[in-house]
């Protein structure tokens, strides 16, 4: 199901619009946010509760939290403040939080991307689940017709095997949940040919045999892919690749985490695209938003988590037949 239409093709982040508008009716959603005490992201929890997406729990440093919103001319006396004196207690509070039930979701604030994952992750008192956690970035890319995912680029370094059959099928997950249909996975690599000198082309190999066989399911999976071949048809039929997923890529598997941040860094800042964050595998999505991330960004981030937290919500109260 595109969220772009012929008619909207010439209009810059369209697709992001549209998954904002989606949200609409659906929140607002409890959620947690960790340590919200600077401006940007304090602007951006603000925003996207009026705009209905989420109710938040503020918990950082009561006076720091105040003092950003003054800063801002921001009134942050209709939410709730959970005083916490730390960035690390912080993230403590509002994975105690949904631990609790009282939040759905869980935003990143102004402390660093590992304090927040390690409460997320923590053996005895997190969330973690038996899937591997991993970050999906969902880039409105002005000259690409569909929203395209890119996983993983935040999370996981040198994901193994069976680290990278999670990766996807988080990724999978994600785009189902989106209500954006079976997604086209393009495994990337350097070459489209699998080799042992390029163990990325291995990983991709093993991984669509693992989505014949049921390890994998929800999408259609294609690898090794260059980049050229995953995105553009003419590429790949120069390259004379058929192939479902060959040209018009949905989701984009990178080999490890160097390779992703580049390419998600690459489209934003040469291809004027926007870069939704989300972390997936813990027992509710993490909203990873970047310092650099302008509004429209961080309301999108939230929107792609309200939507497929409420698609959870769905899904969880269904019962079994």
């Amino acid at each position: 199901m595109p969220l772009t239409s012929p008619a909207e093709a010439d209009r810059p982040h369209v697709k992001y619009e549209r998954l904002i508008e989606r949200t609409h009716g659906v929140g607002p959603i409890p959620t947690a946010v960790a340590h919200p005490c600077d401006t940007s992201s304090l602007q951006g929890v603000v925003e996207a509760a009026h705009a209905g997406m989420i109710d938040p729990i503020l918990v950082g440093p009561s006076a720091k939290i105040r003092a950003a919103a003054e800063g801002c001319g921001v009134d942050v006396a209709e939410y709730q403040v959970v005083d916490a004196p730390h960035s690390d207690a912080a993230a403590a509070g509002a994975v105690e939080l949904v631990r609790a039930g009282k939040a759905e979701l869980i935003m990143k604030g102004s402390l660093h991307t590992d304090e927040l994952l390690r409460a997320v992750t923590a053996k005895d008192t997190g969330l973690r689940t038996q899937r591997r956690i991993s970050h999906v970035f969902i880039m409105d890319v002005p000259t690409y017709p569909e929203p395209l995912f890119i996983t993983d680029a935040a999370v996981n370094i040198f994901p193994d095997l069976e680290a990278k059959r999670d990766i996807v099928q988080n990724a999978i997950d994600l785009h189902l949940g989106l209500g954006l249909g079976e997604p086209r996975v393009a495994i990337l690599s350097a070459v489209e040919t699998v080799t042992t000198k390029i163990p990325g082309t291995t990983d991709a190999a093993c991984l669509c045999k693992m989505a014949d066989r049921g390890q994998i399911t929800g999408g259609i999976l294609d690898g090794p892919l260059a980049l050229d071949n995953a995105i553009s048809e003419e590429a790949a039929q120069i390259k004379g690749i058929r192939s479902p997923v060959a040209g018009r890529a949905q989701i984009l598997v990178v080999p490890d985490l160097e390779a992703g941040n580049m390419l998600a860094k690459n489209l934003t800042f040469l291809a004027n695209a926007d870069a939704a964050g989300i972390v997936l595998g813990a027992r509710v999505p993490v909203i990873l938003t970047s310092r650099a991330d302008n509004l429209r960004a961080r309301m999108a981030s939230c929107a792609v988590a309200v939507l497929y937290a409420a698609a959870r919500r769905q899904t969880l109260a269904v019962p079994a037949e």
